[in-house]
């Protein structure tokens, strides 16, 4: 299928010719038909020869409903422009055709139309000279009247032509409908209208509806197309699409259903847009501080904030009075509605930009978008963003082809490098202002790097970084000392070697030097074992005890333990509490304790 609006000033046989080519009325209203004047959009299709299935979009011509003539125009990718024979070139003929070329149509048909009631040459050479620097001059043109059916074969012919030079839009696209109509019927529900871009479209298919609201999952009941039931619809087509579980209420124009997780919501964007005249010093003429955006079947007011230029250009921020489901290289029309007078387009160069809240932060923005025209680009947006998920890159309309180093996470090119030598640099600092700690903790490390995920400081570790227990050592560090904890924990091995329950006294490790810290950090390394606060012993000590108390009447007292230990009470009871703990010994009701089997 093909789908075309029409275009042109009020009164100038839009209507006329649409009916003409298809043998339906495309004005639905009553109102339409009393005042002879189209005021919604209407729709009429045919099949034509070497074009197939045409189906046209008939948009008012009077000025007082420009924004509904845009809702029509914005999704479709081929336009016939009309001006009649005996009316010539008008002012709403200018400004259709300054929004298809600011929403950069080339596909197009210049149709003079009541060739009947004047000469149409006039009409043609004037509208030629308009077409001329536009996206659709050179465009063929017939003369044709809707009354006679002179030139309509020749109008056929031309438009099959433009047509079958139209490309395809890929069938495996993501979906984006913009909503032109939403209504009831009895025994469907809600169903909503609008022309598919491209993608494809199947009943049952789960979408996201995205409205000034908010969004929310939807599933397809059922579809039309020609008012014809199908199971499935690929771009370009007019659908009618039946969704279940959504009010009549709740979808309006200017909503659309997508694909989920292929575009971004957004109320700010940054855009370039042409300056127009040059001002007095050369620099293009700055927008105004209000303007409506027109996306898809959408119009949103918007406040503009000048950022910078870059050329002619101007580069914009939008700050959109409802968010809009939008990707990186959107044409948005920017219209001034004081004026009634269509602006250009704003090529959308970032969904996401980042929030200007420093002096300077326009012109380093403007700055860093200069050279962009909205390619989306995955090299670039890396580059820009550091880091992004593949998600995310995928949602702005970038095509993600390198594999993500982390998770979902992408980084710029040489970026994972230049962390992990900021990460090596960063733990030789902490083991250099604290060498008894045994490594910097990994959610440190992500904060100091600015990185928005632990995992890509997993990511940055190169030899000889590790990760024990939640921090960042550099090769065997976590079970390393320094020298003087080293020496003054090997005097303590010493002095348990003869009697290895023997645990020294707060006054023997003050001798030492070994306080809180240090100890913590010999316990952490394996050096010693700690039974309770103040209380160390070797490695292994609890499996040693064991083995010694299993040689006991079992079950056996306190005292008992502490005379076969050869210790303390300061030192045996906390060691028993220790040893059923780990699940060595059982404590009986009488507070005698047993070995449990396996334990010695």
């Amino acid at each position: 299928m093909h789908v075309v609006a029409t275009a042109g000033h009020v009164d100038h046989g839009k209507s006329s010719l649409v009916r003409a080519l298809t043998g339906t009325d495309p004005d639905r209203l009553a109102e339409e038909k009393r005042r002879g004047l189209t005021i919604d959009l209407g729709f009429a299709w045919a099949q034509m020869p070497g074009a197939g299935t045409v189906a046209f979009v008939d948009v008012p011509g009077h000025a007082s409903f420009v924004p509904t003539t845009l809702a029509g125009v914005g999704p479709v990718p081929v336009a016939l422009l009309v001006v009649a024979a005996d009316g010539g070139w008008m002012p709403q003929s200018a400004e259709h055709l300054a929004a298809l070329d600011a929403l950069g149509v080339r596909h197009g048909l210049l149709v003079v139309t009541r060739a009947d009631l004047a000469d149409p040459a006039g009409a043609l050479a004037a509208a030629r000279e308009q077409l001329a620097g536009t996206t659709l001059a050179g465009v063929p043109a017939v003369a044709c009247s809707a009354v006679t059916g002179a030139g309509l074969p020749e109008l056929r012919s031309a438009l099959a032509g433009v047509l079958a030079a139209v490309p395809a839009p890929p069938a495996d696209a993501p979906v984006r409908l913009w909503v032109d109509r939403a209504f009831t019927v009895r025994g469907a529900g809600t169903v909503v209208t609008g022309t598919l871009g491209a993608g494809t479209l199947r009943g049952g298919d789960e979408l996201d509806l995205a409205t000034a609201a908010g969004v929310r999952r939807v599933r397809v009941r059922g579809l039309q197309s020609l008012e014809q039931d199908v199971a499935q619809a690929r771009g370009v087509a007019r659908v009618a699409v039946n969704l279940r579980g959504v009010d009549r209420g709740d979808v309006t124009r200017g909503d659309a259903l997508l694909t989920p997780g292929w575009s971004v919501r957004t109320g700010v964007v940054d855009v370039r847009c042409p300056g127009g005249s040059s001002g007095a010093d050369g620099e293009p003429e700055p927008l105004p501080a209000r303007v409506v955006v027109h996306a898809g079947s959408a119009a949103v007011p918007a406040r503009t904030r000048p950022l910078g230029t870059d050329g002619p250009d101007l580069l914009v921020r939008l700050q959109l009075a409802a968010p809009l489901p939008l990707v990186l290289g959107d044409r948005l029309l920017l219209r001034d509605p004081t004026r009634h007078l269509v602006l250009g387009a704003g090529v959308v160069l970032d969904v996401r930009p980042p929030a200007l809240r420093r002096r300077g932060a326009a012109a380093a923005r403007a700055a860093d978008l200069h050279g962009l025209h909205g390619e989306p680009d995955e090299t670039s947006e890396l580059r820009r963003r550091r880091v992004v998920r593949g998600a995310d890159l995928r949602a702005m309309g970038v095509d993600v082809r390198t594999a993500p180093v982390a998770g979902d996470w992408h980084v710029a090119p040489g970026l994972l490098e230049q962390v992990a030598q900021r990460l090596a640099a960063l733990v030789a600092e902490h083991a250099a202002a604290d060498p008894l700690q045994p490594g910097l903790p990994v959610e440190e490390a992500r904060r100091a790097l600015a990185l928005p995920d632990r995992a890509l400081v997993q990511a940055a570790l190169r030899p000889p970084l590790r990760v024990v227990d939640g921090r960042v050592v550099a090769g065997a560090a976590a079970g390393e000392l320094p020298p003087r904890v080293a020496r003054a924990v090997a005097a303590v091995l010493d002095d348990l070697a003869a009697r290895p329950f023997a645990a020294p006294d707060a006054e023997r490790l003050r001798e030492l030097g070994l306080g809180r810290s240090e100890l913590a950090a010999a316990v952490r390394a394996g050096r010693l074992e700690r039974v309770a606060e103040g209380v160390v012993l070797a490695p292994g000590a609890l499996r040693l005890a064991a083995r010694e108390l299993a040689g006991l009447p079992q079950p056996f007292t306190a005292s008992q333990a502490r005379g076969a230990l050869g210790t303390s009470r300061r030192v045996a009871l906390p060691l028993l509490q220790a040893l059923d703990a780990a699940r060595l010994t059982a404590r009986d009701p009488d507070d005698r304790r047993r070995v449990l089997a396996g334990a010695e």
